[in-house]
């Protein structure tokens, strides 16, 4: 789904207002994507994953490493 640009400027304007003063970094990355992509019509859920474990060598699995890992379905 599509949508026309006044569309976009429009919901790019409301998050820019949602988003003008953050206020922890940390904990909200993850709606602040999610809501950048919304601008577009893009859901979380089709775009990537946020958090990955990081292989360490030997085959064990260390901390989540926090990073948006884009694929497009």
């Amino acid at each position: 789904m599509g949508f026309k640009w006044n569309e976009i400027k429009s919901r790019a304007l409301h998050f820019s207002k949602t988003w003008a003063d953050p206020t922890n970094e940390d904990s909200q990355a993850k709606p602040f994507w999610i809501d950048f992509f919304e601008i577009f019509g893009i859901t979380n859920k089709r775009i990537g994953t946020f958090e990955l474990h990081v292989k360490k060598l030997g085959g064990k699995r260390g901390l989540p490493y926090e990073c948006m890992y884009f694929f497009m379905a």
